[in-house]
């Protein structure tokens, strides 16, 4: 069984993040939501 990781490490020079991937995935699922919602508002105010 493959354990889906939850968290990743990420090192920039002397600072060290930790991302929470849900979040992540989330907040892109939300952002392509708005962006489909907003191509689609525009495609009826030229139409």
């Amino acid at each position: 069984m493959i354990d889906e990781k939850k968290e990743r490490l990420v090192i920039d020079g002397n600072s060290l993040y930790e991302l929470d991937l849900e979040c992540l995935r989330k907040k892109e699922a939300a952002r392509k939501e708005k962006e489909r919602v907003q191509n689609r508002q525009g495609k009826r105010q030229r139409g």
